[in-house]
């Protein structure tokens, strides 16, 4: 047989010869041993609940494992052990009654508490005497108790007066939240937070920080929120919002009185303009009318003084009568003259 890496004289290898050849490369690579590992189940646990140590590819043919509490191999610290041959569990000195150990090498922690925080480190003794060490870590975390908050001033005047909340627990390791309005607080450049987050400053106030105001307290496997405080926020009427100075507001409210009394000095001269004129047509008027009575008056006194003189005239004339030739009674002038006149 033609070695594999040989070509056959197509220039080809046959697929049959190509597997033989994968296949006496797999047989003769030395198989590979998988790594035991340890993790806890859950990763961080709650005082009073149970957690696993469990242990991942535990090998075969061993001679026997054993836990120990710490990171050292000490008879005095050791929880329990296991012999392969005998399939016998013993316990050691550190075990407390609540650890129970399973034949794949993992270790149950039942009703945890706080002084089972920790590392923990299994030993395991191979058939070829060789040991092998691994070690673990448990988390345990006490259940968060619901926080208080306390507020300076439950009312604040806008853009005047600051505000500090304070969220109070009785935890330890505990991580700090603050919500305003069922939210999560989005802070601003007003709002200042101590470094652990307990403390809540606002200086100054605006009517936009009016509201609910709530803290949280939390840790790897609880949490817990504190009551409702209130903020109310007063409006300060001496109080710009908008920034302006005190001087660039007495310029305004000069300028704003100056605007107003020019106004109303033009409109007094308008009005003033306006009866002036009326005046003067109604004296115009009057002086119309007097004259054209007047002249109406000096006409009638000129027609009547011709009247007069025309009748001064006709009596004159009357009171000279002529003589006449004829012996008849002559007529009497006067009837005849004053006729002639109604008739003109």
């Amino acid at each position: 047989m033609e070695p594999p890496s040989a070509l056959s004289r197509g220039g080809r290898v046959p697929w049959q010869e190509l597997l033989l050849a994968v296949s006496l490369l797999t047989f003769w690579n030395p198989p590979t041993t998988a790594q035991v590992t340890v993790e806890s189940v859950p990763p961080n646990a709650a005082e009073g609940k149970d957690v696993l140590l469990r242990v991942h590819n535990l090998p075969a043919n061993l001679i026997g494992f054993g836990w120990f509490k710490g990171t050292t191999i000490d008879p005095h610290r050791e929880i329990v052990s296991y012999a392969a041959d005998l399939q016998e569990i013993t316990p050691g000195f550190a075990h407390s009654g609540r650890e129970t150990l399973y034949h794949n090498g993992s270790l149950l922690f039942q009703n945890i508490s706080l002084e089972d925080t920790g590392y923990y480190t299994l030993q395991i003794i191979k058939r070829n005497v060789q040991v092998e060490r691994l070690t673990g870590q448990l988390r345990v975390y006490q259940p968060v108790s619901q926080p208080s908050i306390n507020i300076s001033n439950t009312t604040a005047t806008e853009h005047k007066d600051s505000v500090v909340l304070t969220c109070s627990t009785n935890n330890t390791g505990v991580s700090i939240w603050w919500f305003f309005n069922n939210q999560s607080l989005k802070l601003t450049e007003r709002m200042k937070l101590s470094p652990d987050n307990s403390t809540l400053t606002i200086d100054p106030v605006r009517r936009e920080d009016a509201g609910d105001y709530q803290c949280e307290v939390s840790n790897p496997v609880s949490s817990s929120k504190s009551d409702l405080v209130k903020l109310n926020v007063e409006y300060d009427f001496t109080q710009q919002s908008s920034g302006l100075s005190a001087g660039a507001i007495a310029g305004i409210v000069i300028g704003v009185l100056a605007g107003v009394a020019l106004i109303a000095a033009l409109l007094y001269f308008l009005c003033n303009r306006k009866s002036g004129g009326t005046s003067d047509l109604r004296d115009l008027t009057e002086h119309k009318l007097s004259a054209s009575n007047h002249s109406q008056d000096h006409s009638d006194n000129v027609h009547n003084k011709t009247d007069e003189v025309a009748y001064s005239s006709l009596n004159f004339n009357v009171q000279a009568p002529k003589k006449s030739a004829s012996a008849s009674p002559p007529l009497t002038a006067t009837e005849t003259v004053y006729s002639e006149v109604q008739k003109k």
